[in-house]
């Protein structure tokens, strides 16, 4: 009688830490393929170790030249395990108009964007694509509410695939804020 209880509560537990792990994985990025600029599937599983920034793009904003620190900020710190993801989007005030074969030639052609670019989609409203429902939606992200308020606003994920920080659009890529979370532990990729 003693081992059926013992191993009633043994299933219990094994199966509710399970169910945990499960829940911890539904709050990583690592959970979605998405498609890239080309139409291809871009698997964020790929990322896993990684520090990620994910930013909202679009090519006649105010904004747009941050495409040239994202590059430098990509190009720089690239081999210590860290990525930058472009999701150009047309919620502001139709600034992102272009195809994505036109926007894919309108970023390398004016600032040289080697990082990924993924499909444009929509960051907020009924229409809002599910990667920017978990980035904005602390009940999947398991960090934070917030709203995209304009073309390039960031969201840093740490290694472990969760949502660490949000950054303001009009904060530059290459600002201290932002260069500080990319390098805290960046040894330990090395």
């Amino acid at each position: 009688m003693k081992k059926l209880v013992l191993s009633v509560i043994i299933l219990f537990l094994t199966s509710g830490l399970l169910g945990q792990n499960e829940n911890l994985m539904d709050k990583t990025i690592y959970q979605f393929k998405v498609k890239d600029i080309d139409g291809k599937v871009f698997d964020f599983e790929s990322l896993r170790g990684k520090k990620i920034m994910i930013v909202n793009t679009a090519s006649k904003c105010g904004l747009t030249s941050q495409y040239k620190g994202l590059q430098k900020l990509y190009d720089r710190f690239k081999s210590s395990g860290f990525v930058v993801i472009g999701f150009p989007a047309n919620n502001f005030l139709w600034q992102e108009p272009g195809s994505n074969k036109e926007i894919s030639i309108f970023c390398e052609k004016n600032y040289g964007v080697t990082f990924p670019m993924m499909s444009k989609i929509s960051v907020k409203g009924s229409d809002m694509h599910p990667i920017y429902q978990f980035l904005t939606q602390s009940k999947k992200n398991g960090f934070k509410n917030s709203k995209v308020t304009w073309n390039f606003q960031k969201y840093l994920i740490g290694r472990e695939g969760f949502l660490e920080k949000i950054v303001s659009p009009r904060t530059q890529p290459l600002s201290e804020d932002i260069t500080s979370w990319i390098e805290e532990n960046i040894m330990a990729f090395n």
